[in-house]
C-alpha cells in the first residue's frame, strides 16, 4: 500500500477517489510543526550557531502526527503531495523530518490542478524534495520570526502598538506616507471650457498648436470673450483600434479584480479559490475546478489552449479564436506553474452553478471568463476624433463605436465598454454651439489606497509575495493600525505612532528598498544562487544593534489618563491593557493597586418569581449569558434560557424561550 499525504482533508478525499485501492490518501491538516519559542528572546533560533532552528509540533497536532507516523510505518511507500510552492515544499520537508522518512521510503509529487489525469500522471513521475526551495522558505520564516518577535516586543513595551513585521510594517508605512501626502497637498485651481452642440460636446484643448492651460476665472473669461458663435469642423480622424483581452489571472490580479468588481476582500477571495482548487462535487464526480491559486505566472498549458480554441470555435465561431496573451515578464516572477484558469473549459459556470455557493459561483465565473477571454480575438472599435476651430481655439470631441465584440462577448460584465456615437460631419462644416460653459476645478492628491491598489503597489515594488498579500492586509486591519473608510485605508493614531517609531530607529530595514532586496535574496536561495546563512548573518548584524539601541533610547508612551481620580489615593486613573483587553486602574501602580470595576448596565426583564426583585441578564466569567435575580446571593433564581412573563399552569414556574419555543423548564412543555 502506498500512502499519499496532502495538507487539506478536502483535497485528500478528492485525490483518493482518483487513485484507487492501492493508495491511501491522508491529510496533515496544514503545517505540523513550527519554530519553537525557546532560547534567547524565545525565537526558537540559535543566532550564534548559524541560526540553527529548533522546531516543535504545533499545539494540538501531536495526535495527528502520531497517526500519520503509524500509517507511514504500515505503508510500502510514502508520497508527499503538498502544494506546488515554497510553503508546500516546506510542509513536505517537515513531514519527512518529523515522520522520519528515509530517502528510499518517500517521494515528492506536485500538480498544478486536482483532476484525475493530472494527479495520476504526477504519481507516475515522482521526485524528491527541492532543498534550496526549503531553505528559502525556512530563511523567510526565521527572518519573520526574528523581526516579528523583537519588534513586536519593542512596540508593546514602548508604544500602544501590538506588533510589527518585516512586510506588514512596510505596507503600513505606504498607507501612512500616502495619508501624509494627502494632508500636505495644496490644491491648485484650474478651469476648463466646454462647448455643447445638438448631439455631442467638446472640450477646449489647444490654442493654435499649444496646449491650453487656464489657471483663473479671469483667464477663462478672456478666452470666452474671444470666441465667436460659429465653430468650423477642422479635421475628422477615424481609426480602427484593437482592444486586447488581458492574460489569465495570477494571484495579485485575481485579488484586485475581485475587490473592484465583486467587493470581496483579498482574504475572502483566497479562501474561496482554495476551495475551488481542492475539489467540488459536481454530481457524478469530484474534482478541482481551478488550477493552483497562488502563482505569479500567467503561463497556460498547451493542452488547455488547444481545448479552449476548440470550445471557442464550437460555441462562438472561428472568428472569435484569438491568441495567447503573454503578459509582462516581471523579474520577481516565479514561473513554477501556470496562471489561474479553469481545469475544464467545458465546465461553464452556468452548468455547475447548482453545485456552488453564491460566492463560489462568482469567483469561479470571474476566473473562467477571464481565462476564456484571454484566448479570444481582440475587440475592434472605430474611434473618431473631431476637431473644431473657433478663432484658433481648438475644441475636441471623441467617440468610440464597437465594431466587433471579440473577447467582450464573454467578458463585458467585468470591463467598462460603452459606445459614444458622434454625428456624421464633414470638414469645413460650420456649427453653432447651444451653450459654452466655463468650469472651475482643483487638482487632487493621490487617492488613498484601497485593498486593490495596495496589492498592486506591493507587487510593483516587489514587497512580499502574492500568496502573502491577503494575510498582510488582514494583519494591519486586525491590529487596528488602519481603518477602512469608503473602502479606502486610513491610518489610525496607533498606526501613525507605530510607523513613526519604527522609522525613527529602523529606517534602514523597514523600507521598500531593503524589503524588496530581501525578497530577491530569498529567490536566489530558492534557485541555489545564494547561501541562506550568509543572508541571515548579514541581516542580523545590521538588525541586532538597532534593536538594542531602540530598547534603550525609544521613549516609552505613558498610559492614557481618563480624567478621573483614584478613590484610594487620589492619583489619576489610567487605561491599561492586558491580554483580556483594556481596563481602568490607578496610575500610581504598584504602590496603589486599585482597579475600577466596569460599569454594566443591567437589562431588566421582569420581577423575580421567588423574591420580587428584578430578573436581569448576566454573564459568567467565560462570557456565557444567563438570567438571574438581582438579589443574588439571597435569591438563587437563575436560568440558562431567557425567561418570559408567562407561568406554567402545571408547576407555576416561569416559562422560558428555548430553541425558538416557549416552554416550562421543569415540565418542558
Amino acid at each position: 500500500m502506498q500512502l499519499v499525504i496532502v495538507e487539506s482533508p478536502a483535497k485528500s478525499k478528492t485525490i483518493e477517489k482518483y487513485l484507487g485501492g492501492d493508495y491511501k490518501v491522508l491529510s496533515s491538516k496544514g503545517h505540523i510543526r513550527d519554530l519553537s519559542t525557546t532560547g534567547k528572546y524565545g525565537l526558537g533560533v540559535d543566532v550564534e550557531n548559524d541560526f540553527e532552528p529548533t522546531y516543535e509540533i504545533i499545539k494540538g497536532k501531536k495526535k495527528d502526527v502520531k497517526f500519520l507516523k503509524d500509517e507511514c510505518d504500515k505503508a510500502d511507500k510514502v508520497i508527499l503531495a503538498t502544494d506546488p510552492d515554497r510553503e508546500g515544499e516546506n510542509i513536505s520537508w517537515h513531514l519527512k523530518e518529523e515522520l522520519k522518512l528515509k530517502d528510499d521510503k518517500y517521494s515528492r509529487v506536485v500538480f498544478n490542478e486536482i483532476t484525475k489525469p493530472v494527479v495520476t500522471e504526477a504519481i507516475k513521475h515522482p521526485g524528491k524534495i527541492d532543498m534550496p526551495l526549503v531553505k528559502s522558505g525556512e530563511t523567510r520564516r526565521i527572518l519573520d520570526r526574528i523581526i516579528g518577535f523583537r519588534l513586536s516586543k519593542l512596540m508593546q513595551s514602548k508604544t500602544g502598538g501590538k506588533s510589527a513585521g518585516r512586510v506588514q510594517s512596510v505596507a503600513l508605512k505606504l498607507i501612512v506616507d500616502r495619508e501624509r501626502e494627502i494632508q500636505a497637498f495644496v490644491p491648485e485651481e484650474y478651469w476648463t471650457i466646454e462647448a455643447f452642440f445638438k448631439d455631442f460636446e467638446t472640450n477646449l484643448e489647444k490654442y493654435k498648436e499649444e496646449k491650453v492651460e487656464i489657471h483663473t476665472e479671469e483667464e477663462a473669461d478672456a478666452i470666452l470673450a474671444k470666441l465667436s458663435k460659429e465653430y468650423k469642423v477642422e479635421n475628422i480622424e477615424e481609426k480602427e483600434k484593437n482592444k486586447a483581452a488581458k492574460e489569465v489571472f495570477k494571484t495579485s490580479t485575481l485579488q484586485q479584480v475581485a475587490v473592484n468588481k465583486l467587493g470581496f476582500p483579498a482574504s475572502k477571495t483566497m479562501k474561496i479559490a482554495q476551495k475551488l482548487y481542492e475539489g467540488v462535487s459536481t454530481g457524478n464526480e469530484t474534482s478541482g475546478l481551478i488550477t493552483y491559486m497562488r502563482t505569479d505566472s500567467v503561463r497556460i498549458s498547451d493542452e488547455f489552449i488547444k481545448t479552449t480554441y476548440g470550445f471557442i470555435k464550437e460555441n462562438y465561431g472561428e472568428e472569435y479564436i484569438g491568441y495567447v496573451k503573454k503578459g509582462k515578464k516581471d523579474e520577481n516572477m516565479q514561473d513554477a506553474h501556470e496562471g489561474i484558469r479553469p481545469t475544464n473549459i467545458n465546465k461553464t459556470p452556468e452548468s455547475i452553478k447548482q453545485y456552488l455557493t453564491n460566492d463560489e459561483y462568482k469567483i469561479y465565473r470571474l476566473i473562467y471568463y477571464r481565462a476564456l477571454a484571454s484566448l479570444m480575438h481582440d475587440a475592434k472599435t472605430l474611434s473618431t476624433t473631431i476637431w473644431l476651430d473657433n478663432n484658433d481655439y481648438k475644441f475636441k470631441a471623441t467617440g468610440s463605436v464597437l465594431k466587433f465584440d471579440g473577447y467582450l462577448k464573454v467578458y463585458s460584465d467585468y470591463e467598462d465598454q460603452e459606445d459614444v456615437i458622434l454625428p456624421k460631419l464633414t470638414v469645413g462644416e460650420e456649427l453653432t454651439a447651444k451653450k459654452v460653459e466655463k468650469n472651475q476645478h482643483f487638482t487632487k492628491p493621490a487617492p488613498r489606497y484601497t485593498e486593490s491598489s495596495l496589492i498592486k503597489e506591493l507587487e510593483t515594488l516587489g514587497i512580499g509575495r502574492p500568496s502573502t498579500y491577503a494575510t498582510i492586509i488582514q494583519t494591519i486591519k486586525d491590529r487596528e493600525y488602519v481603518t477602512l473608510v469608503d473602502k479606502k485605508f486610513e491610518p489610525t493614531e496607533i498606526g501613525y505612532e507605530t510607523t513613526d517609531k519604527l522609522q525613527e530607529f529602523f529606517s534602514d530595514i523597514i523600507n521598500v528598498k531593503y524589503t524588496a532586496k530581501m525578497e530577491t535574496d530569498l529567490d536566489k536561495i530558492a534557485n541555489d544562487e545564494e547561501n541562506n546563512i550568509e543572508v541571515l548573518r548579514k541581516f542580523y548584524d545590521k538588525f541586532a544593534p538597532l534593536v538594542t539601541t531602540a530598547f534603550k533610547e525609544m521613549e516609552k508612551k505613558g498610559p492614557e489618563e481618563t480624567g478621573e481620580t483614584c478613590p484610594n489615593c487620589g492619583s489619576p486613573l489610567v487605561i491599561r491593557k492586558s491580554k483580556y483587553g483594556e481596563f481602568t486602574a490607578c496610575g500610581n501602580y504598584p504602590k496603589c493597586k486599585y482597579i475600577k470595576k466596569p460599569e454594566r448596565e443591567e437589562k431588566v426583564l421582569m420581577p423575580c418569581p421567588k423574591c420580587g426583585h428584578n430578573i436581569v441578564e448576566k454573564t459568567t466569567k467565560k462570557g456565557k449569558t444567563f438570567w438571574g435575580c438581582s438579589n443574588y446571593p439571597k435569591c438563587d433564581y437563575a436560568s440558562w434560557y431567557k425567561p418570559v412573563d408567562e407561568k406554567c399552569q402545571k408547576c407555576d414556574n416561569l416559562k422560558v424561550e428555548k430553541n425558538g419555543q416557549i416552554v416550562c423548564p421543569n415540565c418542558d412543555e
